[in-house]
């Protein structure tokens, strides 16, 4: 088999902008250009509408923000650059946006840019990975299929660790592939993906960790070089993910407590118990001590036993699995995850399985047959993972995906074509097209109102494109490429057009989706709030008193923002009655959505005047609880306000009589009333609201903690 296109006489170079326009010698003229043309493509939807999404998600924007006025908030991830609670992850991903922050000042772009710079950069290594073996159209291929894919979209303009995560997986699997293409020069790649991996681990915990096993197998079947000297080097990249992981672990644990932050999402303000529990084996066990919903019903502590009075923890009516929706094979199909990664799915899966058999008799350090294990290895074992986890799961996660799936479908496309003169091949290509235009046919009738011309569209071109590419080689070559260009619109309009969709608006807040409205989860308002209608997960916090989920007025989550923000303070969710169990006392709560549990505060004018009046006087301009209630004022006033419990507010920190001393000391100016909280943070509630006056600002409920009663 051969994947490598036949040489060609390479350009005269005069220089290094000549030698970055034409490219490699053996390269096709065109194949530079369209490489560079895909970037500056890439670029432009990342970047296209971005200040759309304001401060995205507040609770990282928030540490953000902190990081750019503090080193030592900049070092731990702090939410605030007094260094009262970490976030529940790891810093790295928060750095590079800190460091614009720092350089340019707080805004939108300063935080979202190098998200989108980081999408680029993944197109581009997953580029150069599928180029090492394939084809110029094969790389081309999956790095149009990553920037089209509708998550990655999403990801790669908002500021969640999942888009620094995307890249250096990518950049591993990049690595792996080039310590299999020959013995010498391997230990260097391998250490290189041993810090990729290490890196990844500081941006999102063990989610890294996902592909390393399948990784290391393929290396240690196809490497060239004796079993010892493989076994060897395996080594030595397992002791640089230590090192390059392990420093920052290391430096926060042996840190003395009382001079650092407290540790978001950890019982016990240890990382490593973040790391393992509520980050680790609860994702997959549903065991998750401090989080909301999503599990840790059976320990002291845990979130169902510290939900408000008339709720549960959420989950389908009915449904197998955990309570983050149901579990199995389906999941990655389902309504709710279906339209944000599936589109190629299917593709993906047949082209792994056509690509392992087309190179099946290869000798054992084959790097075609490496490439498609690589790639495919990663799918799957991600895949599984996140079809049968049964703790916190949200769609957005699948954006991990993307850069696997988009390999298998350039490679495994690009192998099938140059064997279509054999039956087998032609059919294979044939049913992986018909297969792709059903599914998006599929998908896109969950939406029947956008873009209905569309649907039928798609599966006729792909109808037509399948039932040719069966002679494909048979017929004009002109005529064959006709074809596979016909079948890759069909495949790709779907999700190009959901990415158009993703682009067109803004995103804000803690769950978010790709696609248009009703695309997701039964529904997605402006901004990317979630509805829940029908098959839809029921929100994040309880079932309503009748336990069964109800569409949100707009489409969004109670209190979430629209177009104009979020809900007005001291008012209930529009359209809702009075005393819904949606974690805000007495419906007084600043516009975060669930009672700001999901989403920043909206900040008025005189509210921020308060928080700022004699500001410098204070450690913390005001404490709240959970992590985006304060987060709002916090990125309003650029003053350190601290989130009380971490991101659920059910983390012990501070405790009652920790937050009393802050008080006498007057370390703290006002409390902000955003409901009753969990664990520690009901106490604090309770002890504020019996002992300090009250005012309304804005609508919003505050207590002056200098003013006793």
């Amino acid at each position: 088999m051969t994947t490598l296109p036949a040489a060609v006489p390479a350009a005269p170079r005069t220089g290094r902008l000549a030698r970055l326009w034409r490219g490699r010698a053996e390269d096709r003229p065109w194949a530079r250009p369209a490489l560079l043309g895909l970037l500056v493509a890439t670029a432009l939807l990342h970047l296209w509408n971005l200040s759309a999404s304001g401060y995205a998600n507040s609770f990282y924007s928030a540490a953000v923000q902190a990081g750019s006025q503090s080193w030592k908030a900049f070092f731990f991830g702090s939410l605030d650059a007094a260094n009262a609670i970490t976030v529940d992850k790891p810093p790295a991903a928060l750095w590079p946006m800190a460091l614009s922050v720092r350089l340019f000042g707080l805004g939108s772009w300063q935080i979202l840019v190098p998200e989108a710079l980081m999408g680029v950069g993944t197109v581009a290594v997953l580029h150069a990975a599928v180029r090492r073996r394939f084809s110029a159209g094969a790389a081309l291929i999956a790095g149009a299929v990553l920037a089209l894919t509708p998550v990655a979209a999403l990801m790669f303009r908002f500021n969640n660790p999942d888009a620094l995560l995307a890249l250096l997986m990518t950049v591993a699997a990049y690595c792996v592939l080039r310590a299999l293409e020959r013995d010498r020069g391997a230990a260097r790649w391998l250490v290189g993906a041993g810090v990729a991996f290490g890196v990844a681990f500081l941006a999102k915990t063990l989610q890294a960790f996902l592909i390393l096993p399948p990784l290391a197998l393929v290396y240690l079947a196809c490497a060239p070089g004796g079993f010892g000297r493989r076994l060897g080097r395996l080594a030595l990249g397992g002791l640089a993910v230590l090192v390059s992981a392990g420093w920052w672990v290391a430096l926060v644990e042996l840190w003395p407590a009382s001079s650092r932050p407290y540790v978001g999402g950890s019982q016990n303000n240890s990382f490593l118990e973040l790391t393992f529990g509520y980050n680790g084996l609860g994702r997959l066990n549903g065991d998750e001590v401090g989080s909301v919903g999503g599990g840790g019903r059976g320990g002291p502590g845990g979130a169902a036993e510290n939900l408000p009075a008339g709720m549960e923890p959420f989950g389908r009516p009915g449904g197998g699995g955990g309570g983050w929706g149901e579990t199995g094979i389906g999941r990655m199909f389902n309504e709710s995850v279906g339209g944000q990664i599936s589109w190629l799915l299917p593709a993906a899966l047949i082209l792994l399985v056509a690509g392992l058999v087309v190179t099946w008799r290869a000798p054992r350090t084959d790097t075609a047959r490496s490439a498609f294990l690589v790639w495919g290895g990663s799918l799957l074992m991600t895949l599984a993972v996140f079809s049968f986890m049964a703790g916190i799961f949200h769609e957005y996660y699948t954006v991990a995906l993307a850069p696997y799936l988009a390999a298998l479908v350039g490679t495994g496309a690009a192998v099938l074509w140059e064997e279509r003169t054999r039956w087998p091949a032609s059919a294979a290509l044939a049913v992986t097209v018909a297969m792709t235009a059903w599914w998006a046919w599929t998908l896109l009738g969950r939406t029947p109102d956008w873009l209905p011309w569309l649907r039928g569209t798609v599966l006729v071109a792909g109808a037509v494109a399948a039932l040719g590419l069966l002679f494909a080689g048979r017929v004009d070559r002109r005529l064959g490429f006709g074809l596979a260009g016909l079948g890759l619109a069909a495949g790709l309009a779907g999700p190009f057009a959901y990415t158009l969709a993703t682009v067109g608006s803004g995103h804000q807040g803690s769950i978010v989706t790709a696609g248009p409205a009703g695309g997701a989860a039964g529904g997605r308002g402006p901004g990317g709030g979630r509805s829940f209608e029908g098959g839809g997960m029921m929100p994040p916090f309880g079932r309503t008193p009748g336990g069964r989920g109800g569409q949100v007025p707009g489409g969004q989550l109670p209190g979430g923002r629209g177009q104009g923000g979020g809900t007005p303070a001291g008012a209930p969710p529009q359209g809702m009655p009075q005393g819904m169990p949606w974690g805000a006392a007495r419906g007084e709560r600043p516009g975060g959505g669930m009672g700001g549990l999901l989403d920043g505060a909206r900040v008025g004018a005189e509210a921020k005047a308060a928080l700022l009046a004699d500001a410098d006087a204070y450690t913390w301009v005001a404490a709240a609880v959970g992590a985006q209630n304060a987060a709002g004022y916090q990125l309003a006033t650029e003053k350190p306000v601290m989130a009380i419990g971490g991101f659920n507010g059910s983390d012990p920190s501070p405790t009652l009589a920790r937050f009393e001393q802050y008080v006498a000391e007057g370390r703290i100016h006002y409390f902000i009333a955003s409901g009753g909280g969990m664990g520690g943070g009901s106490a604090i509630t309770s002890w504020v609201e019996s002992t300090f006056e009250k005012v309304t600002v804005d609508g919003a409920t505050l207590y002056d903690l200098t003013r006793r009663k």
